[in-house]
């Protein structure tokens, strides 16, 4: 039981760090997201907010994945985004980007 009680413990630790929050930020300004994207206020994209607001109790994760990798239109309007390889935010970093985006 003492086992499980501090690995809950360390878990919640690293969550509280914001380590991830700060590097999924740092990834979204360095791949370019901040040009179309906004945390509060809808740009060329929706706003974070806006995006966590629609998908709130939702396991989206992996559909937000595919969508930023293949891009798309018609969730948010009809202003497309555009696909978004590898090349231009690594598969690590797009997950916490996912993350910060849902926590808005």
């Amino acid at each position: 039981m003492r086992v499980f009680v501090s690995a809950v413990a360390a878990a919640v630790l690293a969550l509280g760090s914001g380590a991830a929050f700060a590097d999924g930020e740092a990834a979204m300004n360095k791949a370019g997201c901040m040009a179309c994207h906004a945390k509060d206020k809808k740009l060329v994209g929706p706003s974070f907010k806006d995006i966590a607001a629609k998908y709130k109790g939702q396991d989206v994760t992996a559909k937000l994945f595919d969508k930023v990798r293949k891009g798309g239109s018609g969730v948010f309007g009809p202003i497309p985004m555009s696909p978004n390889g590898p090349d231009k935010i690594a598969d690590p970093d797009l997950k916490d980007a996912i993350a910060v985006i849902l926590k808005s």
